[in-house]
């Protein structure tokens, strides 16, 4: 669950060092014609001791990429490989983005500050190494509607506007383009450790088992580091999928090398919030076998995180204690799917069978009445209907019989917090995402998008009182 942000000192650091060459490609930015700051994570930059930068060394900074004092002194673009829609591919790597700098958080995390459109690395192949604006808002957008639905993701931390014109198959052309820094506990990822395994390199797999586990995890690598790594991604994949269904959130890439070894969400492409229950919702327009449809996120990760197993193996002669890690992401993930949905609902566990009868109950509901998911937990927040609703005939329905007599067990807890009277919930569905672009591409007018910002951090707000 995400704690809230406090203030903190800059501390840089410069872990990422230790791994030495083979990693990583020392690289250079984009040199880009304009600087336009578009949007600034005052909140988020205070936790990492930035927000007292001014808006001139801000764009230094995260426009023109100048280092910060003692972090990385150049660019890094960091070298994977990753199985990407199940089809393995050693061509990758960071193609339009780099590690910019290293420090710590708040909560004494090591935490990484990466780019997305920095321009060109030795990984781009057929890319510009650009990002559009368009490109950049949406990531924004979802990043801070999963955070506060309770998402453990990274945050879009810097947008510029960087002047240039972008061709683009998938959208009108020519569109605008930018800059875009991630604040990120990690760049790590499956891929990274695919990458090793099948260059076969075994020295370079036990260091970076003993880099991860001591910098992200706090703990010491021993003979049974592939153990205990593989067992922090497996119970962090599984949470992951379960907040992602809590959320109504599709992710619509979960290849290999877009699952970090700290399991934070992050890279946002072609992301949706399903409106209503939908099993079969897509989020890529090329996931035509829906691969990575609403429902099958779980088994995605699952299958990423075995993949990480297979991984290591290169190391790892006991190959069926890595099997048996792998096979635990079921349970895991039933766990901690539910304790998502109860703390979206906002009531206490009851015990697993009642909660599982809860929300076979709700599943049933949503997915056969047709009522938008933002709806429902607005309405039943506290476990009880609350006033009166737009869909009040439907809940009144033999739909929603079963969920209001397992809903009846639990201990009601009205909710507080001022957002919880307001007449609608505050959701991301696709037309409010076109309409807030439609506002900045055709007038130039931001306000629409930090307006949404303000409500999704107050609609947080209420998610965690």
């Amino acid at each position: 669950m995400t704690i809230l942000p406090q203030a903190s000192t800059f501390r840089p650091e410069t872990t990422i060092l230790e791994l030495g060459e083979d990693f990583y490609d020392p690289v250079d930015a984009a040199k880009f014609p304009q600087h336009i700051l578009r949007f600034r994570n005052d909140r988020w930059a205070e936790t990492v001791g930035l927000a007292e930068l001014n808006d001139a060394e801000w764009i230094a900074h995260f426009g023109r990429f100048e280092p910060l004092q003692d972090s990385l002194p150049s660019p890094l673009a960091l070298r994977y490989h990753g199985h990407q829609f199940r089809s393995y591919n050693p061509e990758i790597g960071d193609g339009r983005g780099f590690l910019f700098a290293q420090m710590r958080d708040h909560r004494d995390r090591l935490m990484d500050l990466g780019t997305k459109g920095s321009g060109q690395t030795p990984y781009s192949r057929f890319g510009d190494g650009r990002l559009t604006l368009k490109g950049g808002v949406r990531e924004i957008l979802a990043t801070e509607m999963l955070e506060a639905l309770g998402v453990e993701t990274s945050k879009t931390f810097s947008l510029i506007e960087t002047g240039e014109s972008l061709e683009r198959n998938d959208e009108p052309s020519p569109t605008r383009s930018s800059v875009m820094v991630r604040l990120s506990h990690g760049h790590i990822r499956i891929g990274t450790f695919q990458r090793l395994a099948t260059l076969r390199q075994p020295e370079n797999m036990e260091k970076l088992i003993a880099y991860c586990l001591k910098h992200y995890f706090g703990e010491e690598a021993g003979s049974d580091g592939p153990q205990l790594l593989l067992s922090h991604v497996v119970a962090g994949g599984a949470k992951l999928a379960a907040s992602y269904m809590a959320a109504g959130f599709v992710h619509g890439v979960l290849n290999s090398d877009n699952i970090g070894i700290t399991t934070e969400s992050f890279d946002y492409g072609p992301w949706r919030f399903t409106p209503k229950w939908d099993p079969g919702f897509t989020a890529a327009y090329f996931d035509q076998t829906g691969l990575y449809a609403f429902a099958r996120q779980a088994e995605a990760i699952h299958w990423d995180t075995a993949q990480l197993a297979v991984s290591l193996r290169l190391i790892e002669e006991d190959a069926d204690s890595l099997i048996e890690l792998a096979k635990g992401f079921g349970a895991l993930y039933r766990d901690a799917y539910l304790e998502r949905m109860l703390w979206r609902l906002g009531v206490e566990s009851r015990g697993t069978s009642d909660d599982v009868r809860l929300f076979t109950a709700i599943e049933k509901a949503l997915r056969d009445s047709g009522i938008m998911i933002d709806r429902f937990f607005f309405d039943w927040r506290g476990g009880q209907r609350r006033g009166s609703s737009p869909v009040d005939t439907i809940y009144d329905s033999d739909a929603f019989a079963d969920v209001a007599q397992a809903m009846a067990a639990y201990a009601t807890q009205p909710p507080r917090h001022v957002y919880w009277s307001d007449p609608e919930p505050c959701s991301m569905h696709i037309d409010e995402v076109e309409a807030i672009w439609a506002c900045i591409d055709e007038n130039d007018d931001w306000s629409m998008l930090y307006d949404k910002v303000d409500a999704i951090r107050r609609m947080g707000e209420a998610m965690r009182e």
